[in-house]
């Protein structure tokens, strides 16, 4: 069996030498270098498809004191490495003739001595799930991704004037996005996301798309991927797309709540048919932790003063550290689910 982590004499892994024939195969002359800074906010940097085997065995040098919460002046240079497990194809054409192609791959961020940048978000979260794997753990994420789209001027600036005066579920004519949110989730499929549900949501110009849940670190790449798709399909339609925690007083905000649940050798490690929840014990000693660390994990999932305009009452925001089978008023609510689907939901985000 080939170890897919083994270095060819060309000094790549199986992986990363797939992703060069690919490149050819699918006529690639860019690629994006992708990762994201302190604040979630996707970077980037575009070279020439020839760079890509040296990209993988030397990384791509940038400056870090540069970017949002990493590094001071005097210790700024870092390197991209791209993780050859997130090389997608962009659905849109690099050129005009229709025959070139860009494609996209996540970086992890490397000192110059080749170690990993622990302040880097991508590998904290790797850090964590190392964790969880060594406790016989993985981690699954199911994101539900909230936002808005407002018309522009003509000028092309956003305003604050929702792009219809939709509501929860509505059709057209109320809902003038549909076919907006339509072109987002066939150029989210083109890049490999299995698409579960989208709708209007309760706010005029409000939308969610749901994809499927995945381990934790494919569902934070497949976040920061779906947040720049939205906005470059919403751009394309005039439209500003914005994940703004509460951009208009006195309507409802957007979130990204999400669903979680851990998975072990034996299958759901949330899951107990027998009880009245159909929760086990790991879980709600998992939500328990949840619950007791709220105030300082908000700090991560809610960290501006606009993502605390959202946290208030009447608007079906969390404004209370508790759990709830129905009330989604509180910090965690369990899903109707059982067996292999059983988890439970965090509001917060």
């Amino acid at each position: 069996m080939t170890d897919e982590h083994a270095k060819t004499d060309g000094g790549l892994t199986a992986k990363e030498q797939a992703v060069l024939d690919e490149i050819e195969e699918e006529n690639v002359d860019f690629l994006r270098l992708q990762f994201t800074d302190i604040l979630g906010v996707v970077k980037n940097v575009s070279v020439p498809a020839h760079q890509a085997e040296k990209a993988f065995t030397e990384g791509i040098y940038f400056d870090g004191s540069s970017i949002e919460g990493f590094v001071r002046i005097q210790e700024s240079d870092m390197r991209l490495v791209p993780d050859p497990d997130t090389f997608a194809v962009l659905p849109w054409r690099s050129d005009g003739d229709g025959d070139s192609a860009a494609a996209r791959l996540i970086c992890d961020i490397v000192t110059t001595e080749g170690e990993p940048f622990e302040g880097g978000p991508r590998q904290v979260l790797k850090s964590v799930l190392s964790k969880a794997d060594d406790m016989g753990y993985t981690v699954s994420i199911g994101p539900e991704p909230e936002f808005f789209l407002f018309k522009t001027d003509d000028d092309g600036n956003a305003t604050t004037i929702p792009h219809d005066n939709g509501g929860y579920f509505d059709l057209a004519p109320k809902d003038l996005a549909s076919d907006v949110r339509k072109e987002i989730i066939f150029t989210l499929e083109e890049m490999g996301f299995e698409i579960e549900a989208s709708h209007h949501e309760v706010a005029e110009g409000q939308h969610e798309i749901n994809f499927k849940y995945d381990d934790a670190l494919t569902a934070a790449d497949n976040i920061a991927t779906f947040r720049a798709v939205v906005r470059a399909v919403a751009a394309q339609h005039d439209l500003h797309a914005t994940f703004m925690p509460k951009p208009i007083a006195e309507i409802n905000g957007s979130g990204m709540h999400s669903h979680i649940s851990l998975f072990d050798e034996d299958g759901n490690a949330f899951a107990d048919d027998d009880d009245e929840f159909n929760l086990s014990e790991t879980a709600y000693q998992f939500m328990g932790g949840i619950l007791n660390h709220a105030q300082a994990f908000t700090a991560v999932t809610n960290p501006t003063v606009n993502s605390y305009k959202r946290l208030v009452p009447g608007y079906e925001a969390p404004i209370y550290v508790a759990w709830s089978d129905t009330n989604r008023s509180a910090l965690v609510r369990v899903p109707d689910a059982a067996g292999v689907s059983a988890r439970f939901e965090v509001r917060s985000p």
